[in-house]
Order: C-alpha cells, then sequence, then structure tokens
C-alpha cells in the first residue's frame, strides 16, 4: 500500500479515502493523476490486512489534500466516521491542508437491509448538516464526483505554488 501515481520523491499527495468496498469512483481520477504527473495515495487494494491501518491514518494525518466521497455503493459507516476524524483535523488552526466532501443523499437500491438503510441514510443527513455548520476554509463540500476532480486538481495546483513557502512559517519549518 504505497503512494500511486508521479515519482514518490515529489512531497504533494491526494489521499484517495472515501466509499471502498469494490467501488469504482476512484479510476477516473487515478487516471487523471497519472496523466498529470500527481502523487495520490489509494486505499483500497485488494489484500487489505492490519497493518495497512498505520500507513492509512499517515496517509489520513499527513496528505495535502484528502478526497471523501461517501456514494451511494454502500451504508458507508466507515466513510462516516472517517469525516469526522478528517474534520478533527481540519479544525486545527495551522493546518494547511484541504477537504473535499461529497456525500451522496440515496442508496443503491441493491442495499436492501431496511434498518442499516435507515440508520446509513439519518447518519449521511446528520454529516452533511454539521459540515455545512463549520466555517473552515480549507474544507469544501461538494455534489458531485466531476466536481471533487476538479477541485482537487485546482486545490492541488494552489498547494504546488505554497508548498515551498512553508519553510518561512516558524511553525512549519522545513528542514533544508
Amino acid at each position: 500500500m504505497a503512494e500511486n501515481g508521479a515519482d514518490s520523491s515529489q512531497k504533494i499527495t491526494i489521499g484517495l479515502f472515501g466509499t471502498c468496498g469494490g467501488s469504482k469512483w476512484r479510476d477516473p481520477f487515478m487516471s487523471e493523476y497519472k496523466r498529470l504527473g500527481i502523487n495520490y495515495f489509494n486505499p483500497q487494494i485488494e489484500n487489505w490486512h492490519e497493518s495497512c491501518a498505520d500507513i492509512e491514518a499517515q496517509h489520513l494525518a499527513d496528505d495535502q489534500i484528502i478526497l471523501f466521497p461517501v456514494t451511494s455503493e454502500t451504508y458507508a459507516a466507515g466513510s462516516l466516521a472517517e469525516v469526522g476524524f478528517s474534520i478533527l483535523n481540519a479544525i486545527s488552526l495551522d493546518d494547511r491542508r484541504y477537504f473535499v466532501i461529497l456525500i451522496v443523499m440515496e442508496l443503491d437500491s441493491r442495499l436492501d437491509n431496511e434498518v442499516a438503510r435507515k440508520e446509513s441514510l439519518r447518519s449521511r443527513a446528520l454529516v452533511k448538516q454539521h459540515l455545512k455548520k463549520l466555517r473552515l476554509s480549507n474544507l469544501y463540500l461538494v455534489d458531485s464526483l466531476e466536481e471533487m476532480l476538479a477541485i482537487s486538481l485546482k486545490l492541488h495546483e494552489a498547494v504546488s505554488l505554497t508548498e515551498p513557502l512553508k519553510r518561512y512559517n516558524p511553525h512549519n519549518r522545513i528542514k533544508l
């Protein structure tokens, strides 16, 4: 479970978190990032094991751009919980990272457990409303995967411009 995409020595990484469970939402993102030479981290791997949790947690804590789509393909209990942890990171006053979140407010008809459906829809509504109330300049709530991709590319441009300036901030000194 390593960074994928461009040269791994490049610092800026986009974390592709959110819905897993066989979802294919990451495919067009990874294709575009590869085409543009952008590093990304894909936590969805075929043979996931417990040690992967440490790697995921490190990326969630360190990647400059975090994407969190909660799609209609799963009940999303894990993804919705991770959104909360991400927002705790976003609240840090000196955080220069960006969080882009999509919460689809419907479920695939194949998800037919009525109790799980009801709880998932309730959780999605609560998380989305809480996100709307936050006034964080590094948090973006989008309505589609297309918007998410476009915003991630713009944020990558912005981080590419500001990353070299971190060395001048006394709280973010990069050792040269």
